[in-house]
């Protein structure tokens, strides 16, 4: 007689990359000691007010550096948003033809790219928040780190511009500028293999995208994204806003690497035999 458990671990076998079993995904978490010391007798005792306030130096931050690890926060699922706009004919039947794992359209075996170890793609990597992902930036580019699949992308902050007739790339090529106390990155170039989202959503290589960052405190980001593409969608998608929340002190960027050899192993001994238990 099957458990509940078991029958939990090959559902999770039908839909998930061998990668996703491979790591926990925890993420450390320090707590700080703290060590008092005795004051002299005569020293004045402060306020309950003095003593609760922070220090100004604790409170203050530059807006204009977002580095640091962070980990998503979001209500819409692994998508933009839920208010998807209208897809065109030839988006809406790439759409059917995409079998996702997960999901509400989840299919046993189905044709994700990411499940044959393609690259997952831009901005479908940094919507999908069970791993943290990190931002160096340095004089003239900034520099996105993601712990899913062990991926990175280069933001260009050097003034150059877009290219204009730029080789596919599976997560674009990206400009930065500071508009005030807000970075935009505008991107394009991406290469069409790749899905926006874990549900299969389309686009084409006409794809365009704009990025607002916004560091409102000093651990929170706010992302605001645009996407237009009119081979795919009849008006441009734009995005709920997404939090990006600091991470605990040492959490780590792993190595996440989707290995050909280890993924047809999980298929043949996790995947379709638990594909084939729910027939």
């Amino acid at each position: 007689m099957r458990t509940s458990y078991l029958k939990f671990v090959l559902a999770a076998a039908m839909v998930l990359p061998a990668a996703a079993f491979a790591q926990n995904g925890q993420s450390p978490t320090v707590q700080a000691k703290t060590t008092s010391q005795s004051k002299p007798v005569l020293q004045a005792k402060a306020s309950p007010a003095q003593s609760q306030a922070k220090p100004a130096a604790a409170q203050s931050f530059d807006p204009h550096d977002i580095s640091g690890v962070y980990t998503l926060r979001q209500k819409a699922g692994f998508a933009l948003s839920t208010d998807v706009p209208p897809m065109t004919p030839w988006a809406q039947a790439k759409y059917n033809a995409n079998k996702p794992g997960i999901g509400p359209r989840a299919q046993p075996l189905g044709n994700d790219p990411m499940m044959i170890c393609d690259p997952v793609g831009y901005p479908r990597i940094l919507l999908y928040n069970a791993y943290p992902s990190e931002i160096v930036q340095i004089p003239g580019r900034i520099i996105q780190i993601f712990d899913y699949f062990d991926q990175h992308r280069i933001i260009w902050t050097d003034g150059r511009a877009l290219p204009t007739d730029p080789d596919p790339w599976f997560y674009g090529h990206a400009v930065g500028h500071w508009d005030g106390d807000t970075l935009v990155v505008d991107s394009l170039g991406y290469d069409d293999r790749a899905w926006l989202d874990a549900d299969g959503h389309p686009h084409s290589d006409e794809m365009k995208l704009q990025e607002r960052y916004h560091r409102t405190d000093k651990d929170t980001v706010e992302v605001n994204m645009t996407l237009t593409d009119p081979k795919a969608f009849t008006k441009p998608w734009v995005s709920e806003t997404k939090i990006l929340k600091r991470a605990p002190a040492k959490t780590e960027i792993r190595e996440d690497l989707c290995v050909t050899s280890d993924e047809e192993a999980y298929k043949d001994e996790m995947r379709a035999p638990a594909a084939s238990s729910t027939k």
